[in-house]
């Protein structure tokens, strides 16, 4: 990473190529998380110059294609995206700005999506679709998926309290879970996990997919009877109740 034409080929033959679609269209890649937690100074400088993702009250948003961010693995599991925060680029921040991704979060979802039962072949023949959070690969060898599932999820005992932490195998690499993580937390900033029915729906048909677009909303079928006769309006519930009157015989009251 310390060569210039590293860094270059990872702009022309990663980030600025469009990759096939299995609808025969391309894509370009939306988000690319980049670790910053080695060579940090070369990791701000190639993300700074691509569009930035921007963090608002509503969450992450990458509105442009072939965003780059830097990223940096987290020990805490309370979120996905932990915060975001400036970074200091040789004291000038030029408003870059990191990304502090929980790894454990994003293990034990992938750990427990690759754990999904899929549906038989005769059940997608009728029409049967795969459970949400189901994991296709390509023809990947052995050596991937040993990386991918390099680690475990053990409890140990910190002062006195049981404390979960992931643990590697020392006789295997973790590159390829590392990446994976990073690659989830790209897919949350670019929005994914907002992302309704009815905007997958309209990718697919920008891809050239069949796709049956649900309608916004909710539409309430008008009848004869309901047309003739409109609904009454409904009267809010008062919240107080109002007590009654007891008259009591007791003098001392």
């Amino acid at each position: 990473t310390a060569r210039p034409e590293t860094w270059k080929r990872l702009d022309s033959e990663i980030l600025q190529k469009d990759w096939p679609h299995a609808s025969g269209h391309s894509m370009p890649i939306r988000v690319m998380a980049v670790d910053s937690g080695y060579a940090t100074q070369d990791v701000y400088a190639f993300v700074r110059n691509h569009p930035q993702a921007v963090w608002g009250g509503s969450g992450a948003r990458a509105s442009q294609p072939r965003t780059a961010v830097a990223v940096k693995g987290q020990a805490r599991d309370t979120a996905l995206i932990l915060s975001v925060s400036k970074a200091d680029t040789g004291g000038k921040r030029r408003g870059l700005r990191v990304w502090n991704v929980s790894g454990p979060v994003a293990k034990m979802e992938l750990y427990r999506w690759l754990k999904l039962e899929w549906p038989t072949q005769e059940a997608q023949a009728d029409g049967v679709a795969f459970p949400p959070g189901s994991c296709h690969f390509p023809q990947y060898g052995e050596e991937y998926f040993k990386q991918l599932t390099a680690e475990r999820r053990v409890i140990r005992i910190h002062k006195g309290f049981p404390k979960a932490t992931w643990e590697k195998d020392p006789s295997r690499n973790n590159e390829a879970l590392d990446c994976r993580v990073y690659a989830r937390a790209a897919a949350s900033i670019y929005g994914l996990d907002r992302m309704s029915d009815y905007r997958w729906r309209r990718m697919e048909e920008a891809l050239g997919m069949k796709a049956n677009i649900p309608k916004r909303g909710v539409e309430i079928p008008v009848t004869e009877e309901t047309r003739a006769k409109p609904s009454e309006p409904v009267k809010p519930k008062s919240r107080f109740t109002q007590r009654k009157t007891v008259k009591s015989d007791d003098p001392y009251l």
